[in-house]
């Protein structure tokens, strides 16, 4: 899966940044430029974190040695990034914002992200870098739309003056905005790519991993009673890691944005059955009843899970990888096998409640 299209002759001398170090993608998309002959520098809001991400690469089944070096950088602070990016190649920028719980002020979540993805071209710009790869989203490209009966493409951008959407993706939204001015207009050499990836799910390398993955947990623990009707899109992570790196060198991705995909919208219900038909008895407490949506909008008066989900029933948002698959050459498992990825490493890991 990882793009080896680079010998790993010609990348031995390249030297790529990676902000986020501790992140779920960072750690896949470091394992895969490792694998590909690249020297690594990753990003950590304290070095305290650095044993778990060497952890997390030694399952991914790395050897990182001299080829891995450790910054300390925040993207609240421009302390760190010029250091960070000097002598650098590339760039992935994977690192950003994503509390646990929304703030009850919106810019608390904006304002990192769009400050954040600045900081980081123009440090990048400054230091001769030759193209920064950007993790964007879909929360970018398919809110707060009046249909969502069409494909979204990468033509397609999210409203964010949109009442409807969160704050994350409204911010989200401004962020990548906010990446594309800076290039039009302060970018100079610096070139940039997008990469817009849908759910991530896939193989975890240790006990920290996101949201997405979080619903599975609950759906296996059982802490999920029923299916709300809500669709998923997904991707692998490992999937995700790899189009970024095709991001990184193919000429064609310059000022170019790709969704990434795995395949069509999933229902709930449909993961659900996934999980039962791949892993047996390991998914007994998977619910397979489904949720009318008038007993959703009733819980959402007072849950605030709920309030969330409730805008978002009976949408089906398909979307099309065609742009990846047919500028770079990139070829996505299918949502089955990252699903399933995902809820294996639960189990591995003991994530899973007995």
């Amino acid at each position: 899966m990882s793009n080896m299209s680079d010998s790993t002759n010609s990348s031995q001398q390249k030297l790529v940044l990676v902000t986020g170090g501790t992140g779920f993608l960072a750690a896949h998309s470091i394992i895969q430029l490792l694998a590909a002959g690249y020297r690594v520098r990753t990003t950590l809001r304290s070095l305290d974190r650095k044993a778990a991400v060497l952890e997390m690469l030694k399952t991914g089944g790395a050897n990182p040695s001299e080829q891995l070096s450790f910054f300390i950088a925040d993207l609240l602070s421009d302390k760190g990034w010029p250091e960070a990016v000097a002598g650098c190649d590339y760039t992935l920028h994977l690192a950003s914002p994503f509390p646990s719980k929304m703030p009850k002020d919106e810019n608390e979540l904006i304002i990192p992200a769009r400050e954040g993805s600045l900081r980081v071209l123009r440090a990048a710009r400054d230091a001769g870098v030759k193209r920064v790869v950007m993790t964007s989203s879909f929360a970018a490209v398919g809110y707060g739309h009046k249909s969502t009966t069409e494909t979204f493409t990468e033509k397609n951008w999210t409203d964010p003056n949109n009442k409807t959407i969160s704050a994350y993706i409204r911010s989200k939204t401004l962020a990548e905005k906010a990446a594309w001015d800076f290039i039009a207009n302060e970018g100079a050499h610096l070139e940039l790519s997008v990469v817009n990836p849908v759910a991530i799910f896939g193989p975890l390398l240790g006990p920290d991993f996101p949201s997405s993955i979080l619903v599975l947990k609950q759906m296996l623990d059982g802490d999920i009673k029923a299916c709300p009707r809500v669709y998923f899109n997904a991707v692998d992570v490992r999937d995700v890691a790899d189009l970024h790196i095709r991001a990184m060198t193919n000429p064609a991705a310059k000022g170019e944005r790709f969704l990434a995909l795995a395949g069509n919208c999933m229902s709930m219900h449909y993961i659900a059955m996934v999980l039962k038909n791949r892993l047996g008895d390991a998914a007994k407490h998977v619910p397979t009843k489904e949720l009318s949506n008038w007993m959703v909008r009733l819980a959402a008066l007072f849950n605030p899970a709920a309030k969330q989900v409730a805008p978002e029933l009976g949408k089906i948002k398909n979307a099309s990888n065609e742009k990846a698959r047919s500028l770079l050459g990139w070829s996505p498992q299918t949502n089955e096998e990252a699903i399933a990825a995902s809820a294996e490493g639960l189990i591995r890991l003991g994530l899973v409640k007995k």
